[in-house]
């Protein structure tokens, strides 16, 4: 593959911010609203986590520039086995998490075409529809994906910005008096908003993955990563004070679209309306950029025999063919699964699933980098160790702090799910054997 057609920083970074702005961040300041204005405080401990996960990400790019972000470093820092779990878990998480962007994407149509919210059957064909139109682009040119991701982030950040920046100022302070109004301490309040301010963060580690596709990736991966993370980080938490504050909560908890609301109230309704097409692309965008990484994951995996070979396949253009094909006839089984469930709970439901699957990844990488620090004596000095060993404290606590917060039930299916890779690895391993 040449160099022009692979992708550069500006690219690469609105990879990162595209796959972490979508449905869940525009739908989380209503889903916050039960639990008071400590829901901006989860914002803030979920970005001081997030930060720390993507400086280690970001460090540990520079060190190994194979593909499969957290598979490549987990395999290169714990062995085989965990290498293949971590791919496994991070490719359930990004096909599971594709069927509730599907389900997210028609919600937000429904506002446009309200028998979407009742006809199940019209809901799953849409889904259905966006899933394999994005699976089609994805199989075609590489830089076809970088423009649409590019776009619709653009498109995205506008009202996301505009909240940021603008509706500061519309803020009544009265609204913002109401701490905790869950029912429960403090602690677990924060612990549950925290798990559902996760769902928005997780991409970060986006430009990791396709390493193939990427300029320089040594040095762009990690701008990328770092450049994308605290832009998002910073939209979210001032957009977030700006919604609480213009709307008082008890409408807020009930509005299906916050930030269109929030901008009727600034600019009128017809604004109100523009908005809601923006977050109708953000999601699209959103579910773009995670098709793409559906074939990438497996695709580094089963290039290092730590995965079915049929994921290894690819057409001419370097697309993971089979992969992104096998993902997205998965994401339509999940949705046929589930297709008689309403929106809300469908993509709920499907969401808490896809986050414990993506924080088994996180946990592991944390860490990687200080096994590899101690291996490599040449390499080793106190200084290094200890900025490594500070950073990946922060992000091993973080995660385990937020595998704590998505609860007991999620965390029983998310291990059942986990046990499921066993016979996959083993299958692996007598293949490769014989």
């Amino acid at each position: 593959m040449n160099k022009q057609k692979k992708l550069g920083l500006v690219t690469l970074t609105s990879l990162v911010a595209g796959n972490m702005i979508g449905s869940g961040a525009y739908l989380m300041p209503a889903s916050l609203a039960v639990f008071g204005t400590i829901g901006i405080f989860a914002w803030m401990i979920t970005a001081v986590g997030i930060i720390f996960l993507a400086l280690v990400y970001s460090r540990l790019s520079r060190r190994i520039t194979k593909p499969g972000g957290p598979y490549a470093y987990c395999r290169e820092a714990y062995g085989d086995y965990t290498g293949f779990q971590v791919a496994y878990n991070y490719w359930l998480f990004t096909w599971v998490g594709n069927a509730a962007i599907s389900v997210g994407f028609v919600s937000y149509m429904a506002l446009f075409f309200p028998s979407l919210a009742t006809h199940p059957v019209q809901a799953l064909v849409v889904a259905l529809g966006t899933l394999w139109t994005l699976t089609l682009i994805n199989l075609g040119s590489i830089r076809l994906v970088g423009a649409v991701q590019l776009v619709t982030t653009i498109v995205k950040l506008i009202p996301l910005l505009l909240m940021a920046v603008v509706g500061i100022f519309y803020i009544h302070l009265e609204n913002l008096m109401h701490f905790n109004i869950s029912g429960v301490s403090n602690i677990q309040a924060l612990l549950a908003a925290g798990s559902i301010t996760l769902w928005s963060f997780t991409g970060f580690e986006s430009a990791t993955i396709p390493v193939e596709r990427v300029e320089n990736p040594s040095v762009l991966i990690p701008k990328a990563t770092i450049f994308g993370t605290l832009i998002v980080a910073a939209i979210y938490i001032l957009s977030a004070i700006a919604i609480m504050g213009i709307i008082p909560l008890a409408d807020l908890t009930h509005s299906t679209a916050p930030y269109a609301d929030a901008v009727s109230v600034i600019f009128g309704p017809t604004w109100g309306k523009w908005v809601a097409v923006a977050a109708l692309v953000a999601v699209f965008g959103e579910l773009n950029g995670w098709v793409l990484l559906q074939g990438e994951m497996p695709l580094a995996a089963a290039r290092d025999g730590m995965f079915p070979k049929i994921f290894a396949r690819t057409a001419k253009n370097g697309s993971p063919i089979l992969g992104l094909i096998i993902s997205s006839v998965l994401v339509s089984l999940l949705l046929l699964f589930r297709y008689n469930a309403s929106l809300v709970e469908e993509f709920t439901y499907i969401i808490l699933l896809a986050t414990f699957a993506a924080l088994i990844p996180y946990i592991h990488t944390s860490l990687a980098e200080l096994l590899l620090l101690l291996r490599s004596p040449k390499e080793f000095n106190r200084a290094t160790f200890y900025k490594a060993g500070f950073i990946a404290l922060i992000a091993f606590l973080y995660t385990f702090w937020a595998i704590i917060g998505v609860g007991q039930e999620i965390v029983y299916y998310g291990i059942l799910l986990y046990f499921t890779g066993i016979p996959v690895y083993f299958w692996v391993k007598h293949t490769r054997s014989e």
